[in-house]
């Protein structure tokens, strides 16, 4: 790959555009190239999520480290996978935030450095806009539309009106619906990360008798979930020999919060599409809620593959081609952004 750098080529003219994309926010380094926003020809991951796993939680130094090392060999994977050269690519797409600094600027700054030596442009990502667009890899994307973001740091609904165009209906105040899963599995003493393990205990729910609140705010869109980790921790102090049932329990509370915002946005917003995205949304359990609520509502429900709703590349090379045909490139002096809001 380094050599190829230095060969003087003619770029090719005409054809599909293809994005390479670089993911790099948290514990996965990713790199996939896409063609035409849709096309997925190519994905790589390599995840550190094991070495955080003995911590409990993602390290940032030790994150920012993995990075490091994986990331050429993951573009350089994609490469070979897709029979492809760096001269036939016409873009960079790489997730500018948020998500941890170091980490994060591992990606960018190998993404401009390439992007320099190739003489391409280089677009910065939203990490969150990005997961929407996972849905793109599975068929066109139709506008307007509901978008609900559910992650371990994030929570957030989106009234989405064109490709680079929506308004933020809702928030979480507090925690996200990912880190109530985390701090649940935590409590019940399983293993990180949380959502996973969360799930697999609920699944193996008998009774599925125990309760936990849901968070009532008014009027507005938000979610807050911290309300329902204490009282996991209290469900637990009494119901210490089940943690089946309180993982169930949990499960629920997070589902029916998630579920019940979008059903009343969708009195105030009557859209025919819904878009789940986000690392949360491989939960069974709220996929199938969702996907009650469209039958319900006569409403399309749109949700990626489980190997689309974690951090990917894909995802970011295709929102990457939409922001490049708006010209949004990435500035040479344009770093990270470890907080970077929706919109």
């Amino acid at each position: 790959m380094i050599a190829e750098l230095h060969k003087k080529k003619h770029r090719r003219q005409g054809g599909p555009t293809r994005i390479l994309g670089i993911e790099s926010s948290c514990d996965e380094t990713a790199a996939a190239i896409v063609e035409d926003g849709r096309h997925l020809i190519a994905t790589s991951l390599s995840s550190s999520q094991q070495i955080h796993a003995q911590y409990g939680g993602v390290v940032p130094e030790v994150a920012a480290r993995e990075h490091a090392m994986a990331i050429l060999p993951v573009v350089e994977s994609v490469l070979r996978q897709s029979s492809l050269a760096l001269d036939d690519v016409d873009g960079i797409a790489v997730t500018q935030g948020p998500g941890l600094l170091g980490a994060l600027l591992v990606g960018v700054t190998f993404a401009k450095t390439l992007g320099m030596a190739l003489d391409i442009p280089v677009v910065g990502v939203h990490h969150l806009e990005a997961h929407l667009y996972a849905n793109a890899l599975e068929e066109a994307l139709e506008f307007p539309a509901l978008g609900l973001l559910v992650s371990g740091g994030h929570t957030s609904l989106l009234l989405w009106h064109d490709y680079l165009h929506w308004d933020v209906l809702g928030e979480t105040r507090d925690d996200a619906a990912g880190e109530a899963f985390d701090k649940g599995s935590r409590i019940l003493g399983a293993a990180y990360p949380g959502g996973p393990e969360i799930e697999r205990l609920a699944r193996q729910a008998r009774h599925r008798s125990l309760r936990l609140p849901i968070a009532d705010l008014g009027d507005t869109l938000d979610f807050s979930f911290s309300g329902v980790k204490t009282a996991t921790k209290s469900l637990w102090e009494i119901h210490s020999d089940e943690a089946e049932e309180v993982a169930y329990a949990l499960q629920q509370a997070v589902v029916k919060a998630l579920v019940k915002n979008l059903e009343r946005a969708l009195d105030s917003y009557p859209v025919r599409h819904i878009y789940l995205a986000g690392g949360v949304s491989a939960n069974q359990a709220l996929r199938d809620s969702v996907r009650h609520l469209g039958e319900k509502r006569n409403i399309k429900i749109h949700i990626p593959r489980i190997e689309y709703c974690t951090d990917n590349a894909a995802m970011v090379a295709a929102i990457g081609y939409h922001r490049m045909r708006e010209g949004k490139f990435l500035d040479i002096f344009e770093g990270p952004v470890a907080t970077l809001p929706l919109g």
